[in-house]
């Protein structure tokens, strides 16, 4: 089996366990994720990346993977082929040739 999908079934398991599936719908859970999101970037406010608590991404960083993964579940997506797809589109819209080192938005190349 692999990982993501094992992780999604415990999701998923730990979800319907506790009736929660009434709640997680794609809208709930896409502000989940951006709630999450805010969360994680509290961990930095103020402070230099060195002295964020690196607990506390780890914890803020399952949540918005967890709500995720209950996100692509919901709609059937296969979080490895997405991913992969998308690192492939990337690639097209941001050469090494004219992107290495750069910031710059692709259509800024």
């Amino acid at each position: 089996m692999n990982d993501i999908k094992e992780i999604t079934d415990e999701l998923v398991k730990f979800r319907d366990e506790r009736d929660w599936e009434q709640f997680h719908n794609p809208k709930d859970l896409a502000m989940a994720i951006s709630i999450e999101a805010s969360e994680l970037l509290e961990v930095f406010l103020w402070k230099s990346p060195d002295e964020a608590n690196v607990g506390k991404v780890r914890e803020e960083l399952a949540d918005i993977l967890a709500y995720c993964f209950l996100l692509a579940d919901r709609y059937k997506l296969d979080v490895r082929e997405i991913v992969k797809d998308k690192i492939r589109r990337n690639g097209e819209k941001y050469p090494v040739s004219k992107s290495k080192g750069s910031a710059r938005k692709y259509n800024e190349l």
